[in-house]
């Protein structure tokens, strides 16, 4: 059974029958079995999903309509709740939460007839861009297992990599779909704020996060979009989706505007990366855009002000983790308020303590003006430049990581080093719009993923574009 078909290749084989479901995610759950020791990219298997998928199979046989997923074996990070499944968040605090119901993205795929394999590694309540912070222990890059996949949703792009699945549901922060998505040479999107329900997905920090797909193609990632866009009366910060994302997705570029953010492409660079975003300047031109350089003032202050931002949400979202009203089975004689709290959260790991610390600390009397409100400031002066830069260019395009994939334990000690890590991904996140990783190239190993950004609600043009540039690129295969 060859694994290494798209998500759209395995749900046309299914449908004209070349290609069993049950089959397909039993071999799909064999290869789970025969790399994830490698790669940890998994923190529970769904045994079950075979039993799913013969369904499908029975459902086809017997002229029934099914869904356009047809049993597509898909992985789920898990902070994203599936009914009767375990959701930990890759933590202690939650490593025995069983979710009493499905978040809206699943159960829109599987209204569409989806099968989940499991729920994949990240860091500790997506804190983090390495998946080392993980309570269960860090996963490992497909790629050469000396490295880090990325993160926090490095175990989602490490299953999608490693043919552990069809394809991933992840969540971004900051950059933790993309970043992965570059570091395991797999396609990673974040979608315009609101296009995608959070219902069901455990809050890190509201006002920025998204819930995004990671595949091997862009094309299939404009499928997903296709089923898991769209309004939800359980998320009021929704949107209504224009949909067809995957039928105008060979539309090309020519004469679209594309702006080169040389605060993404300057000081700290890998001379790798920078010679890989010159050929994609190279490519796209070829193809019938124009691209000049667009400076975007703000983005030097970006990560701080992400951090500032996340930390003071994620200290607020994490709060109600104090063992009275959320938490686990840990009786309260003996301890007075505080040291019952202290010890309650003594299960929090160091990342998530170091922030929740912040979160504390930077909105509070006497600081929130020189913090937060800042940050709050720079956030909406970025928006602004944005805006200013999409009145003259239809899309931004910037290495997704301007350092190569590295190795585990490399950067661990060093959270200011790491942060920085995020400084071509924070940019979308706190403006809002839509950006999207694609593989691109691969240097010693080491792979290299091209960032693509658009205006607010343009994500159909953002996947053309992206489609466009996936196509000129054929990199060697994953050599797991």
């Amino acid at each position: 059974m060859n694994l290494k078909i798209s998500a759209l290749e395995y749900a046309e084989g299914v449908q004209n029958g070349s290609i069993s479901a049950e089959d397909f995610v039993a071999c799909t759950l064999e290869q789970i079995e025969k790399v994830d020791e490698k790669i940890h990219a998994f923190l529970s298997v769904y045994e079950g999903a075979v039993d799913k998928a013969r369904d499908i199979d029975k459902r086809i046989k017997s002229g029934e309509t099914v869904g356009a997923c047809c049993g597509m074996p898909i992985s789920v990070k898990d902070n994203i709740c599936i009914t009767g499944e375990k959701t930990t968040c890759g933590s202690r605090m939650l490593e025995d939460y069983v979710s009493p119901y499905d978040a809206t993205v699943i159960s829109r795929l599987r209204d569409e007839d989806a099968v989940f394999v499991g729920k994949t590694n990240m860091d500790e309540f997506a804190m983090g861009l390495t998946t080392e912070f993980s309570a269960f222990g860090p996963s490992y890059n497909p790629w050469d297992t000396s490295l880090t996949p990325g993160g926090s949703s490095g175990g989602s792009a490490a299953s999608v990599s490693a043919f552990e699945c069809s394809a991933s549901l992840g969540s971004d922060t900051g950059g933790s779909v993309r970043n992965p998505a570059s570091f395991c040479s797999v396609v990673g999107y974040k979608p315009t704020y609101g296009l995608i329900s959070r219902y069901g997905l455990v809050s890190y920090a509201n006002s920025i996060e998204q819930i995004g797909p990671l595949s091997r193609t862009v094309k299939d990632t404009a499928f997903l979009l296709d089923v898991i866009a769209g309004s939800d009366p359980l998320d009021n910060t929704t949107v209504d989706s224009t949909g067809g994302y995957l039928s105008g997705i060979e539309s090309g570029i020519e004469g679209k505007k594309i702006g080169l953010v040389s605060e993404m492409t300057g000081e700290g660079i890998d001379s790798a990366v920078a010679s890989a975003t010159s050929s994609a300047v190279s490519k796209l031109e070829g193809l019938g855009a124009t691209c000049e350089e667009v400076s975007l003032d703000m983005v030097k202050y970006s990560v701080a002000s992400y951090y500032t931002i996340t930390a003071t949400e994620a200290g607020s979202n994490l709060a109600r983790y104090d063992n009275l009203r959320y938490g686990y089975d840990f009786g309260v004689e003996g301890y007075e308020f505080n040291s019952y709290i202290e010890r309650a959260r003594s299960k929090f790991g160091a990342e998530v303590t170091r922030r929740m610390i912040l979160g504390g600390f930077v909105p509070s009397a006497g600081h929130a003006g020189r913090y937060f409100l800042k940050a709050l400031k720079v956030k909406s002066k970025l928006s602004r430049e944005m805006g200013h830069a999409f009145e003259k260019f239809d899309l931004l395009l910037s290495p997704t990581v301007p350092v190569l994939p590295f190795g585990i334990g490399d950067k661990i000690d060093d959270p200011v080093s790491l942060f920085l890590v995020d400084i071509n991904t924070v940019t979308a996140n706190l403006t809002g719009r839509p950006a999207v990783s694609v593989p691109f190239a691969v240097s010693g190993g080491r792979p290299i993923g091209m960032q693509l950004m658009a205006d607010s609600m343009r994500d159909a043009e953002l996947l053309q574009a992206a489609f466009a540039l996936e196509q000129t690129v054929r990199l060697p295969e994953v050599p797991i």
